[in-house]
């Protein structure tokens, strides 16, 4: 029975310390995920501020032909419109850049008004291991999951325990003895037995309920398995598309996005174009530009999650 106990006790303090593990995995998850969010807001304030000068430009450029009678009034009322909309946009981006400060200073255990600096440019990272790697090494050595092994196991010598209680307890003791009076010396020995007198009532209980409670951690393990599978696969095809759309993006949106805003802007100026289309030029490459900064923080994102459930870093390469 002691053995068993032993057993019993290792068990719960290896789940304890998997447990620890998971969370101190999660917990980097979380900074991580929070500092590419936080990057994305820096990077968005500055393509929008970027825009907002381009936007003063156009209001110059339209108030400069509306006088000449070149362009209607309309054109300087919509330039107008549209930078009152960007500010409005950056005031939102700087409440959402301090917000996130408080956050990463509260994972950090720091003040949340303490200072942070910009972070740094993301080296968008490629995922190189494949979907069945990666859930064979979530599988191995998912924190998560082998937490919920170890209650498995525990179980197990819990059941084991439960059942030795049927057997009797043996208690040995020796005393001395000490006589002044007749000045005599000598040991007493005792035995002592308990039975399990009732164990219909109390030792039949404790191995239902031990049996029980193995059965629920089997089935938690189950449950336990097939989400964090299904995290693996969701995390990766996540990671996967961001990278497609990222290429797509980079390669070819935003370089077709920018020559059409800088032949919209040559027509404005000579008339050939009008107003509405240089505005929705330039809109769409700020919009590209923001999905493409986006889709870089989610496919990092994602290798965050990734790695919180496989139990530590990636394989990748720079990109």
């Amino acid at each position: 029975k002691l053995r068993l106990k032993g057993e019993v006790a290792q068990r719960e303090a290896d789940r304890i310390e998997q447990e620890y593990v998971a969370v101190r995995l999660r917990l980097i998850a979380r900074l991580k995920e929070a500092y590419f969010d936080l990057h994305f807001i820096h990077d968005a304030i500055e393509i929008v501020e970027r825009n907002k000068i381009l936007l003063m430009q156009f209001e110059k450029t339209a108030k400069s032909r509306y006088a000449v009678g070149q362009a209607a009034q309309q054109d300087v009322f919509r330039a107008q419109v549209e930078i009152s909309r960007v500010l409005d946009r950056l005031a939102v981006l700087d409440q959402q850049k301090e917000s996130l400060h408080a956050a990463i200073n509260r994972l950090l255990n720091q003040p949340p008004a303490g200072p942070l600096g910009a972070p740094e440019e993301i080296q968008m990272t490629m995922l190189t291991l494949p979907l069945p790697a990666l859930s064979q090494r979530a599988d191995e050595f998912s924190p998560i999951l082998q937490a919920s092994a170890k209650g498995v196991e525990r179980g197990e010598q819990a059941v084991a325990l439960a059942r030795r209680e049927y057997y009797p307890d043996f208690d040995v003791s020796a005393l001395g003895l000490h006589n002044d009076r007749i000045n005599e010396h000598g040991f007493q020995v005792m035995l002592g037995i308990r039975l399990p007198l009732y164990y219909t009532t109390k030792q039949r209980q404790a191995v239902r309920q031990a049996l029980a409670e193995t059965t629920e951690a089997r089935e938690s393990l189950t449950n336990t398995r097939q989400d964090l599978l299904f995290r693996v696969k969701d995390d990766f095809v996540q990671a996967q598309r961001a990278e497609r759309l990222v290429a797509i993006l980079r390669d070819a949106i935003i370089p077709q996005a920018t020559l059409a805003l800088r032949a919209s802007q040559s027509g404005y100026g000579v008339g050939k174009v009008d107003f509405l289309t240089l505005l929705n030029s330039l809109l769409t490459l700020q919009e590209s530009e923001l999905e493409l900064h986006g889709e870089m923080v989610a496919h990092e994102k994602a290798l965050a999650r990734l790695e919180e459930v496989t139990g530590g870093p990636l394989t990748i390469s720079g990109s």
